[in-house]
């Protein structure tokens, strides 16, 4: 396929060739952190019947039901961020042309709202995840939303939605903002309209039956992504590329997948949703460190700052499989753990590639929950649901109260 260099109005058939300098990008000179929308109420007359809610908040599972409204946005080049909406949750029209369809041109983000023990509701470092949006769309040349308009828009359907937040045992309320390009055309660049959208999802305990270790497959004839590709956005066309190895992983009995790097095969990268750590005998934990292939985990950003606190160094450094292989084998590694904001933090109990495994010893049940997680990954499991559900001092300011 041809490269397009022409832009076409929505509407029109014909194309005009586009200026030298005429990119539908924010100028990189304007403050894209300062707030530009005002989100519009347009509210249902008929939400979901209070029994009706209940009954889904008793058993949510995880992006199984919807709350009643959503946010809404356009980006244009004239007109920059605008139109922000809160509307009822439904279909969103889209013209069989739109760009995303044909160029994968869109992003994510997923974040948690936690109701505490008074009833107010928190997001959990929201402008973390708002920043990871930002850095995202400048690699898939979208354009960057404020970060407090980010927040905003995420505050906005939460105190909307409220009643939609649970209050049960780690349950809380999934929000999923995502930006795409909306526009009609076909042609490979950078699309002149694009929507932001946020909705969200009420989620149970990761763990239902208690945690339980996950097992592991290592990817050998698949990579996640490559230096200068899009590794470190939060992107949809990420995902994809991990559903072949995964698939793979559940035919050998496994839960999961880990991906080595692209170039030499043998440097430990990432699972298809979560950052790895090693936690050896001595007190440090090891991760991959981040070199432009690796998403940056706002979970994991937040275990290095609690780690800290609980006497262990963090290390971020090139973790080899054979690293991984060999210390679980002599005991120098006494866990292995993963995470991200879906589990929080996932024990791996196994490890396994074609012709062998590496298994982790796993702590059993010792405080009657039917958990069954090493002491470390314990630990700071637990520091980090007591700071996100209000039972511990937010001494690192993360929380941001929404209703």
């Amino acid at each position: 396929m041809s490269i397009d260099t022409t832009r076409t109005t929505p509407g029109q058939g014909a194309s005009t060739p586009a200026e030298p300098d005429d990119a539908p990008a924010v100028d990189a000179a304007a403050d894209v952190d300062a707030p530009r929308l005002t989100f519009a109420k347009h509210l249902r007359g008929d939400r979901t019947q209070a029994e009706r809610r209940e009954e889904i908040l008793a058993a949510p599972g995880f992006g199984k039901f919807f709350t009643d409204h959503m946010v809404t946005a356009t980006w244009t080049p004239d007109a920059g961020w605008h139109a922000g909406r809160v509307e009822p949750y439904g279909p969103i029209p889209m013209d069989p042309a739109s760009a995303v369809l044909h160029y994968a041109q869109e992003i994510f983000e997923g974040l948690k709202a936690y109701r505490h023990p008074d009833g107010s509701v928190w997001a959990f470092r929201p402008e973390a995840n708002a920043a990871r949006m930002q850095r995202s769309a400048r690699r898939l040349a979208l354009p960057e939303l404020p970060v407090e308009d980010f927040v905003n828009g995420v505050a906005e359907l939460v105190a909307t939605d409220v009643d939609w937040v649970p209050a049960g045992h780690e349950q809380s309320l999934y929000v999923r903002p995502f930006m795409f390009a909306s526009e009609a055309f076909l042609g490979v660049r950078p699309a002149n309209e694009v929507r932001f959208v946020v909705i969200a999802s009420p989620v149970g305990a990761y763990f239902a039956g208690g945690i339980k270790p996950v097992s592991i497959w290592l990817s050998e004839n698949y990579t996640r992504a490559a230096v200068g590709g899009m590794g470190a956005a939060k992107t949809g066309g990420n995902y994809a590329a991990s559903l072949a190895a995964q698939l793979e992983a559940g035919e050998h009995g496994c839960d999961q997948v880990v991906f080595l790097d692209a170039v030499e095969r043998r440097w430990v990268e990432e699972l298809g949703g979560m950052n790895v750590y090693l936690v050896y005998r001595d007190g440090r934990l090891v991760t991959p460190e981040l070199t432009g292939t690796i998403l940056e985990g706002v979970t994991r950003d937040s275990i290095h700052a609690l780690a800290g606190e609980q006497g262990l160094s963090v290390e971020e450094r090139r973790v080899g499989i054979d690293e991984w292989r060999d210390g679980v084998a002599s005991g120098e590694i006494s866990e292995v753990f993963a995470c991200g904001t879906a589990a929080v933090i996932t024990p791996v109990g196994r490890l396994v590639w074609d012709g062998g495994e590496a298994v982790t010893p796993v702590a059993g049940d010792a405080d009657g929950t039917g958990d069954q997680i090493g002491p470390v990954a314990g630990r700071i499991r637990s520091a980090l649901l007591d700071v996100q559900y209000g039972r511990a001092e937010d001494t690192h300011g993360w929380m941001r109260r929404l209703a």
